[in-house]
């Protein structure tokens, strides 16, 4: 298994991890997570061998292949599929070495190179490179292009489809969806919850964590700390801890305060100086209790907008594009204030050209922009942090917005969005993709808009900020569009869905837990559209092969149905069993207090069971309604 045992690691002059420990066993899917700066990139490293740890032990298993994304930006002329390709080590060292003993002319080195290609599945691996870079959105034909061809966020999902390609045991993946879109971030979750190895996951989407992980680990004040179940579980122990550890602290603080009392009080008594001494002593070896410090650093809202229009903005049978090639056609929206819409669509679809349009960033081809008198639009693009001056401090770039306004007032405006102190003066250049993004937003947020266009705002968001955000979009006045992986966020700030899809755009008739769905079937039919339709003249012996075979693949997920549908029954009644337990008043004493600590441990314990249990059994529900539905075509 992957272990650190009493690890300390410092990095300049800051100590990261102080005496840490963790267990991770094979195959088992670990989602990371803590504030920026806690060491999450730094444990990678460890892993990886590139940082040694000052004190105690990290263990990898020998022989262990380990993958992950590069962080250095691929380039050159190659075709994207060789160095997708290249991620399977193996296989390049194999293809190396047939080569040799072709030059060689080698008849029996050939041979055995062959079989062994042939066992690490070498014949294939173009096909499964492919399939990597449709899954991650690439369009069929685009792996052949260069990779100098690429955008950067595109060679950043090269990088994260080489990282796939190895066959590794244990995989690495540093924020893997903040350069993905929705589309790709769902099928990446399907893919690493089949992954057969080790994953640990850094990640600040907690709807991708709660699908792929089942223990998270937290990373705080140099401890590492393993929680069972996903983000959402890990978020409910986390609150209960909290909750208890203020409770301790309290409790020790009103000690602390009598025994203080005491010694003052008595300490220059000679009767009682030595009750004093010892009191003292009992101090000092006290084991300090830390504060619950749960308090987000964001404290930022909306203003109220200035006016709200009726409607702020229409589009009238506005078609749009680039050059001449329209994108969208006949698009007919009208915004009024209050509205919260959340786009969705395939990859390429037109969802940020919509947005574009909206935006006035791009002009009409053909139909209609009406903007009321008025009109305040407040849009943040996916590289929205491009438009921030390196040179300039978050402090410079408020006062160009607002000259007139106190210094004062504006350095308590950034210190919501954590610029505080020396960061509200530094220059914005060395700041990280996380803390840019945070001040373009607060940009934006000050303008007081009443339309909101936000493209993609989480990317290189923490967990903390994108809940502050998501807080904030919830009080927001005015009218919302917004395109994001973010389903946590979609969810909880979006009230209806529009689907760019074919040139059009239209209401999506499903919630967006539909979505998934909605891709499957797209994909399904392209495939069968890419498939000449059988004629007919099939054997009645290939048919009967074919239901042979449908029934051995369904025949497993029915017996894990039924094993997991026994297993909720029995959690749910032992679930009944602690909760009646706990309705019994005389638990609530402090004699009893030991026996209701534990109850609630163990009840603690059944709930997250139970909440894995369901959640694998609607996985397996929905796999098995899936290959029924491919079996009856």
């Amino acid at each position: 298994m992957l272990q650190l045992s009493g690890v300390a690691l410092r990095r300049d002059t800051r100590l990261l991890f102080d005496d840490a420990d963790l267990r991770v066993h094979p195959g088992q899917k670990v989602g990371v997570i803590g504030a920026n700066g806690c060491g999450k990139s730094s444990l990678f490293a460890l892993l990886r061998g590139e940082l040694g740890a000052d004190r105690g032990t990290v263990s990898v298993p020998a022989g262990w292949e380990i993958a992950h994304v590069a962080q250095q930006t691929p380039g050159g002329d190659r075709p994207a599929i060789e160095f997708v390709i290249d991620g399977d080590r193996e296989l390049r060292e194999t293809q190396t070495a047939l080569r040799e003993a072709e030059a060689a002319d080698d008849g029996l080195r050939q041979a055995e190179l062959h079989a062994r290609l042939d066992s690490i599945g070498g014949y294939e691996a173009e096909s499964r490179a492919a399939r990597l870079l449709h899954g991650l959105g690439f369009a069929i034909g685009d792996e052949r292009r260069a990779i100098s061809s690429y955008s950067g966020g595109w060679r950043m999902r090269l990088a994260l489809a080489q990282a796939l390609m190895c066959r590794s045991d244990l995989l690495l993946l540093d924020e893997p969806t903040n350069h993905l879109d929705l589309d790709a971030v769902i099928w990446l979750e399907t893919w690493l919850r089949e992954y057969p190895g080790t994953l640990l996951l850094i990640s600040h989407d907690r709807d991708f964590l709660d699908a792929v992980v089942g223990a998270v680990c937290h990373i705080a004040q140099g401890r590492l700390k393993l929680y069972s179940g996903g983000y959402s579980a890990f978020e409910r122990q986390r609150a209960e801890q909290l909750a208890q550890q203020r409770a301790a602290y309290e409790r020790q603080q009103r000690e602390i305060a009598h025994v203080k009392q005491f010694v003052d009080r008595f300490r220059a008594k000679a009767t009682k100086a030595r009750q004093a001494q010892s009191r003292l002593k009992a101090l000092e070896r006290m084991e300090q209790i830390a504060p619950a410090h749960v308090d987000s650093p964001f404290r930022f809202a909306f203003a109220a907008p200035a006016s709200q229009p009726h409607p702020l903005l229409r589009l009238e049978q506005v078609s749009a594009g680039y050059g001449e090639r329209p994108v969208l056609e006949g698009i007919d929206l009208s915004l009024t204030p209050g509205e919260r819409i959340a786009l969705l669509g395939p990859n390429g679809a037109g969802k940020s050209t919509l947005i574009k349009l909206l935006a006035g960033q791009i002009e009409p081809l053909a139909g209609q922009r009406l903007a009321a008198q008025g009109l305040n639009v407040g849009y943040f693009a996916q590289h929205q942090m491009d438009q921030l001056r390196p040179d300039d401090s978050p402090l410079q770039h408020l006062m160009r917005l607002d000259p007139q306004r106190p210094e004062q007032q504006l350095r308590d405006y950034l210190g919501g969005f954590d610029f505080g102190g020396e960061r509200a003066t530094s220059p914005v250049a060395p700041f990280s993709g996380g803390e840019k993004a945070r001040l373009a937003l607060a940009l934006i947020i000050y303008l007081r808009p009443n339309l909101l266009l936000l493209d993609e705002p989480t990317n290189h968001l923490d967990l903390e900020m994108r809940h502050a955000l998501s807080e904030a979009l919830q009080e927001f006045e005015g009218a919302m569009v917004l395109v994001s992986h973010d389903r946590h966020l979609l969810r909880i700030t979006c009230d209806s869905l529009l689907l760019v899809h074919d040139g059009s755009c239209a209401p999506f008739s499903g919630s967006l837990d539909d979505y998934p769905a909605w891709l499957a079937g797209r994909s399904q039919a392209q495939a069968s559209a890419a498939v000449p339709a059988d004629d007919g003249g099939g054997s009645r012996k290939e048919q009967r092969r074919r239901e042979a075979q449908a029934r051995a693949r369904l025949q497993p997920l029915r017996k894990r149905l039924q094993a997991l549908e026994r297993k909720i029954e029995s959690l749910t009644t032992e679930r009944e069993r602690f909760e009646q337990s706990l309705a019994d008043p005389s638990l609530y004493t402090d004699d009893a207090k030991p026996k209701l600590l534990a109850l609630l441990a163990d009840k603690q314990r059944v709930d997250t069971d139970l909440h894995a249990a369901e959640a694998q059994w609607l996985d397996a529900g929905e796999q098995l309604e899936a290959l029924q539905t491919e079996s009856a075509q």
